[in-house]
């Protein structure tokens, strides 16, 4: 078993909280001359551990492997510790070595897999979220299977049966994994046949791109197995005007400002955890998006109630800091939201609980409904397209179709009866 490397600047998350942030990583040799674990410190946020392979002619590659266990407990695949980065670091060494002496095996669906991570962390934002996938659905049944031998029937009965189990609930590392009770509503089934084609989605780009790559002869076999079919699109939940005005009354104060943020820009809440206050231009009107699920950097046009709110968030703080912190001065996470999110629906006793993606439903909505062109509200929301916005909110946009039937279909004297709901 290969010797740990020590390191008191990067061994524990207080120690690489002291660290300060910056865009060359912090490095540790871990073979002089071949391989160095190293360390990238964000402005907010985790950080990521990154491999650096010397390739000779004093030039060498970088790849980032994983993310460090700054906030959450390493998991051992998407979140590492730095133990656990610096085996991986050794892993990847040994495989580039056997790759430029040409000892390949079989390519297995793990193999394909793993290329596919590796070409996320080069081309996209990170592909953090496809290793979870794939360590939970894919690899546990088709991992060790030979690429080449895999048939439609195969991936097809895997795909399958992976909508009938029930949905994986939140498990302790190490515990037998727990399940939810399943859902056999149309609905459930609905939700579920969607995750499933995620899953599917995920494992085809693997396979695809050890075809083009030529590692495997043909794509035939999973090309042959298609998706469920209109399980994609559902009825976004989003909430009234009076709703969000309770909700908002009924945050905590650090929470409201998170909440009224979303709602003056529709942008998800790890896009707002990560705004410092001098992403808020307030000559233009405008918050600058630098961390987006795409990737792509994007700057959303406020309202003037959503000016107004900016203005009071960053007047006479320093540029450098967090636009929305916790009162603690620590960032908000995707998990650290929900209990306040909670608290927050029982108060305003808004039935069924919303949660905080709702209130990026809302602003697209609401925007909607009031006239606000479908293309402008895509923009802010950072779609490329009206695609998104069209399957999920077109309803609600005012067209030539619903003004013409209401303006001409029969009406026949219907006599309401005397109750009616309160406004």
């Amino acid at each position: 078993m290969a010797r740990t490397v020590r390191d008191a600047a990067l061994e524990s998350r207080a120690a690489r909280g002291r660290l300060k942030a910056r865009g060359k990583p912090y490095y540790r040799t871990l073979e002089p001359g071949l391989v160095h674990l190293g360390y990238r410190k964000p402005l907010a946020g985790a950080g990521k551990w990154v491999v650096r392979h010397y390739v000779g002619r004093q030039r060498y590659d970088v790849e980032t492997i994983a993310i460090a266990d700054d906030y959450s407990d390493a998991d051992g695949v998407a979140i590492l510790s730095y133990r656990q980065a610096q085996a991986k670091a050794r892993e990847r060494m040994v495989a580039r070595a056997h790759h430029a002496a040409g000892k390949r095996g079989p390519l297995t669906v793990r193999d394909a897999m793993e290329a596919y991570f590796e070409f996320l962390d080069a081309h996209r934002k990170t592909g953090a979220e496809a290793r979870i996938r794939a360590g939970a659905f894919i690899l546990p049944a088709l991992g060790d299977t030979e690429v080449q031998s895999l048939t439609p029937e195969q991936i097809r009965k895997w795909h399958t049966d992976l909508a009938k189990a029930p949905a994986r609930a939140r498990t302790s590392p190490g515990s037998k994994q727990q399940y939810r009770q399943r859902d056999d509503s149309a609905d459930g089934v609905r939700r579920r046949r969607a995750t499933v084609n995620n899953i599917l989605r995920i494992l085809k780009a693997a396979l695809n791109l050890a075809w083009r790559e030529g590692r495997t002869p043909s794509d035939a076999a999973w090309r042959r197995v298609t998706p469920f079919k209109a399980v994609n699109v559902a009825r976004a939940r989003y909430l009234t005007t009076s709703e969000c005005r309770r909700l908002i009354n009924a945050c905590r104060p650090d929470f409201r400002n998170l909440v009224q943020a979303a709602l003056a820009t529709g942008a998800r809440v790890g896009e707002l955890a990560a705004l410092r206050v001098s992403d808020f231009n307030g000559d233009s009107g405008t918050v600058h998006i630098r961390t987006s699920k795409t990737g792509k950097e994007r700057h959303v046009v406020l309202n003037d109630e959503g000016h107004a709110l900016f203005v009071s968030l960053t007047v006479g703080r320093s540029r450098n800091a967090l636009l929305l912190a916790k009162a603690d001065g620590s960032p908000w996470t995707k998990s650290s939201q929900a209990e306040p999110m909670a608290k927050a629906c029982a108060h305003a006793r808004i039935e069924p609980p919303a949660n905080f993606h709702s209130l990026r439903h809302s602003y697209a909505s609401l925007s909607i409904m009031a006239g606000m062109p479908l293309m402008v509200v895509a923009r802010n929301l950072g779609h490329a397209s009206t695609k998104m916005v069209e399957a999920h909110y077109g309803h609600l946009a005012p067209s030539y179709v619903r003004d013409a039937v209401r303006r001409s279909a029969p009406r026949f004297g219907f006599k309401p009866g005397k109750v009616t709901s309160l406004r």
